[in-house]
């Protein structure tokens, strides 16, 4: 009977892979360099086991390389494992990769029904449903030019929309959510919801948690190739940010040192300029216990430390900072200037220290631009893009940040 109610069924799931210290690329090469074809095996899942009921959504979190991609592709049948079993239960549709299928020189229309048919669908069923692809998609307008002429965030639109249109039992997603405009992320969350409703299974690969627990009933964390927990989002993702925060302390230990080197590669990408009388060494933020983590929830405080170099001295110099969301949409800016902090004069070393308090930014991620000016506005070190932070939230609401409000129906 429990087997019926899963859609998803992983019993001890092995995967690993060969990878090639320095493989040839000819024939001629590999024969005459045959040492050059070593290769060592890297065992990516070592043995996961996971059931997924009927209806339910789950969210696969982990660190870069633990295996969470893996197991998707897994799922969809991408790959295959080296032992252990899957079962899948139902249709399955899938957002593994961006575009993956679209023929670049066929048009938007065409890699409707070429996708679409991919996954399962008849033509006829297809037909029906073109309409309401189109029409999500909002891309009538460019619906029969080439797909290779849209952009990163179109071609997002056109698979989120032929995906969620195929009246799949399961659905699966690899980080496709982080692409796109808010207004449409919106779009697609209030999407999902609507056909996890309807009884549609999904498993969500993603770094963004908050996409987790707003969507999620349970959390798989995966580490190293093993199920390290699971339970409900907010447990996990908590025990997920310990350990990354204690991660992240240990590695800003070990790199202190090595500050010259990051600030001329931000200034080599263009992240990063001014005159250089002072630098901005080392960027972090704290929580309210004053440990180092770049995660919260919204409404918590959080304290923003600037450790910066004097180079030469700085006359009526001003700090300031902006806060962004990953479309590039300015969320909050300030200064000393504007907030009427006394003039000061830098001749030495020091930190700077900005608590924000109770911030109400909604679930995302966020970039931090900070600065170091002088006098009315001339950089000494510009820093765009120094930090990122990520934003959990317990509320359902949508956009960049919560209005705190109340409701007063008639009736």
């Amino acid at each position: 009977m429990a087997e019926i109610e899963n859609a998803i069924e992983v019993r001890d799931v092995t995967k690993s892979f060969k990878v090639y210290l320095d493989k040839g690329a000819q024939l001629k090469e590999r024969l005459l360099f045959r040492k050059r074809c070593r290769y060592e095996e890297r065992k990516v899942l070592r043995g996961i086991s996971f059931s997924v009921k009927k209806g339910e959504a789950i969210g696969l979190i982990g660190h870069n390389g633990c295996g969470k991609s893996t197991t998707l592709k897994l799922l969809t049948r991408i790959m295959y494992p080296d032992s252990g079993t899957i079962k899948m239960n139902g249709r399955i549709s899938s957002l593994i990769e961006l575009g993956a299928g679209f023929h670049p020189d066929m048009s938007g229309r065409e890699n409707i029904y070429t996708n679409a048919a991919i996954f399962g669908l008849t033509k006829k069923e297809i037909d029906a449903r073109l309409d309401s692809i189109v029409e999500f998609s909002e891309l009538a307008e460019f619906i029969d030019n080439p797909v290779r002429t849209y952009s990163s965030g179109m071609y997002m639109r056109l698979a989120f929309s032929v995906a969620i249109n195929v009246d799949a039992d399961i659905l699966l997603i690899d980080e496709i959510l982080a692409v796109g405009d808010a207004n449409f992320q919106s779009k697609c969350f209030n999407k999902l919801r609507e056909i996890k409703a309807q009884g549609t299974t999904i498993v969500i690969v993603s770094h963004s948690l908050g996409q987790i627990e707003q969507i999620c009933d349970r959390s798989i964390w995966i580490h190293e190739g093993l199920i390290k927990a699971e339970g409900t989002p907010k447990e996990i993702d908590l025990e997920y940010l310990d350990y990354m925060s204690r991660k992240m302390q240990d590695k800003n230990k070990k790199s202190d040192d090595g500050g010259a080197e990051d600030e001329e590669a931000a200034a080599q990408s263009g992240k990063r300029w001014g005159s250089g009388e002072a630098r901005i060494k080392r960027v972090r933020t704290l929580s309210a216990d004053g440990s180092e983590q770049n995660t919260f929830r919204t409404g918590e405080d959080i304290k923003l430390v600037l450790d910066y170099n004097v180079n030469k001295p700085v006359h009526d110099a001003v700090f300031g900072f902006g806060v962004f969301d990953m479309n590039g949409v300015q969320c909050y800016g300030t200064n000393t200037r504007i907030d009427k902090v006394s003039d000061f004069d830098l001749s030495k070393s020091g930190t700077a220290e900005i608590l924000l308090k109770d911030v109400k930014l909604l679930a995302g991620e966020y970039m931090i631009d900070v600065a170091i000016e002088r006098g009315e506005g001339i950089p000494v070190d510009y820093y765009r893009q120094a930090y990122k932070i990520q934003m959990l939230s317990a509320y359902g609401d949508a956009g960049i940040a919560r209005i705190e409000h109340t409701w007063n129906l008639q009736r």
